[in-house]
């Protein structure tokens, strides 16, 4: 039986008894997710895979919260993520160490963000991953630099973004008026009665479910071990000037790393990013070896 075939619980039904229902569902201990992956993956268990997704709806509906205001349906989201929650069980390998739920938060972002692309009329401006990257973070990088207002941006503004995002100014232009629409209000209504608005379903940031606890500090240890084995390539003088410049609270100056190994200031910058660029080619092939999906 193949795990896209499972009868999973559907928020068509109504929203709110769904969320309401999913919380029913226990958590999965550590050994406990790991035999019933092996039985999935050994026997095809499908009442295994069955309890390893039902266990993980709330991860979903967690995640899924996150994409609201692109005007479309929560409902909708969350089925495209449980989509990706599935996939995620059909190919979890749990001898590699890590949780169900590090390894399923990639593929759900993954497939929500592709309905989100579907959904939208994106002929115009392309379906690049820089342009991609633009419109799943712009609405964060307005806020970083206070943006708040509605309407077309300052040029500055605009010119800021494009920058930090990799992207052309008339980019960041033609995305912010699509994402500025009607339709992407969090005013809008979730249903024909208009009885309920988007932002009436907002999650709270103050309640953090189990799940998204679970999955971030197993995501930050993942993290953590590809940056120690990727330090292990750089050699000792890029490894202390990478140390001492980025992995500081309390950065050290060029100025004073230029004194210490006697080359200049622009030496030492040129010796920084160097380093980081290794680290994150190394860190990169290394999470690609690990069959960890990207979003």
């Amino acid at each position: 039986m193949a795990v896209n075939s499972l009868s999973v619980m559907s928020p068509d039904g109504g929203l709110s008894r769904y969320l309401t229902e999913i919380r029913k569902f226990p958590m999965l201990a550590k050994d406990e997710e790991f035999m019933l992956a092996q039985r999935w993956k050994e026997h095809q268990d499908s009442d295994a895979a069955h309890k390893m997704v039902t266990s993980h709806l709330r991860l979903v509906a967690k995640i899924a919260m996150g994409y609201r205001g692109y005007g479309l349906p929560i409902g909708e989201v969350i089925s495209e993520g449980n989509v990706g929650l599935m996939q995620a069980v059909k190919k979890f390998e749990p001898e590699k160490g890590f949780r169900l739920a590090t390894y399923a938060m990639w593929w759900i972002r993954a497939s929500i963000q592709e309905y989100i692309l579907r959904s939208w009329s994106l002929v115009k401006m392309g379906t690049t991953a820089a342009q991609k990257k633009l419109f799943f973070n712009l609405r964060k990088a307005k806020s970083q630099i206070s943006a708040f207002e509605e309407g077309d941006l300052r040029p500055e503004q605009v010119s800021a973004i494009a920058t930090k995002l990799g992207v052309l100014d008339s980019e960041v232009i033609s995305m912010n008026r699509r994402l500025s629409g009607p339709d992407a209000s969090l005013n809008a209504p979730l249903r024909a009665d208009g009885e309920s608005e988007w932002q009436d379903w907002l999650a709270d940031d103050e309640q953090v479910s189990q799940e998204t606890m679970v999955a971030e500090n197993e995501e930050k240890s993942l993290r953590m071990t590809l940056l120690e084995e990727a330090m292990v390539e750089l050699t000792d003088r890029e490894r202390h000037i990478l140390t001492e410049r980025r992995l500081k609270d309390d950065p050290t100056t060029l100025e004073d790393l230029a004194a210490q190994y006697g080359v200049s200031r622009e030496r030492v910058r040129q010796i920084e990013v160097r380093a980081f660029e290794k680290l994150q080619k190394s860190m990169r092939e290394a999470a690609v070896a690990k069959n960890m999906v990207e979003a």
